[in-house]
């Protein structure tokens, strides 16, 4: 008797939090990476990941009256991620890609750019196309859309992967290997900081792969996603968007 009393009123407990309109919004995981300046990057003096995308999220979450909380990752484990319930969102500086959108969602296009060309500052030769490097060794970051493109080629050597920009950048200052592809603007905006002083982007290179970024969600959060597009036409109506770019050196 005493035991059927105690789980009733744990039942009616139950109830009033399930239906009480008090009860907690819950904080959105944000994933994001530290490296992919000045997409997204770790500010080692607050110790938390910052740039453009992030700026970006948190507006967003503000117009659309979101609870979020940024969490910093590998970029080659951010869908893995969201896919696993790990996170909830990605903000990042993710192509919106046909072969990413079979998995996820994305948001309307926020950025559009192409990749840049890096070789060692040594190499002075004015390269155009894919084909002005045929026979070289080249590296790319895993999980970019630049990977498949440059093996499908076959006009490379190899093409060797790396975790992370900055250490293709290293290689590439080294002489490790004689050509990479990443993010044009995270790159030239690495340069600037002069970290990798052997490292030239190339100038007359003009990109062959272009895409947008957005902002991932799951392919179960459609109302999510709904709220998301609506805060980003708002965003990019008033030019709070275009604020954002500017302030990180976009255009």
């Amino acid at each position: 008797m005493e035991r059927r009393t105690f789980l009733s009123i744990l039942a009616g407990s139950a109830l009033v939090g399930a239906f009480s309109p008090a009860r907690a919004q819950a904080v959105l995981k944000v994933g994001s990476t530290p490296t992919g300046s000045p997409f997204t990057f770790l500010d080692t003096k607050t110790n938390t990941i910052e740039g453009v995308m992030v700026d970006l999220i948190k507006e967003i979450a503000k117009t659309a009256d979101l609870k979020i909380e940024v969490e910093g990752m590998q970029f080659s484990t951010l869908i893995a991620s969201l896919t696993s319930n790990k996170i909830d969102l990605i903000s990042a500086a993710m192509y919106i890609t046909a072969a990413r959108k079979e998995v996820i969602d994305f948001s309307d296009p926020i950025y559009t750019y192409g990749e840049g060309l890096l070789v060692p500052s040594s190499d002075t030769k004015d390269y155009k196309e894919f084909a002005d490097m045929k026979g070289y060794t080249v590296g790319a970051q895993i999980g970019t859309a630049y990977v498949d493109a440059l093996q499908k080629t076959g006009l490379f050597a190899e093409v060797k992967l790396y975790k992370t920009s900055p250490d293709i950048l290293a290689d590439v200052n080294a002489g490790r290997i004689q050509a990479a592809f990443a993010d044009q603007p995270i790159m030239a905006y690495t340069l600037k900081q002069g970290q990798f002083p052997q490292v030239r982007l190339v100038k007359s290179y003009k990109p062959m792969i272009t895409g947008s970024v957005g902002i991932g969600v799951r392919k179960s959060d459609g109302e999510l996603l709904k709220k998301i597009n609506t805060a980003l036409a708002k965003l990019k109506a008033d030019g709070s968007v275009d604020k954002i770019l500017a302030k990180w050196g976009l255009e």
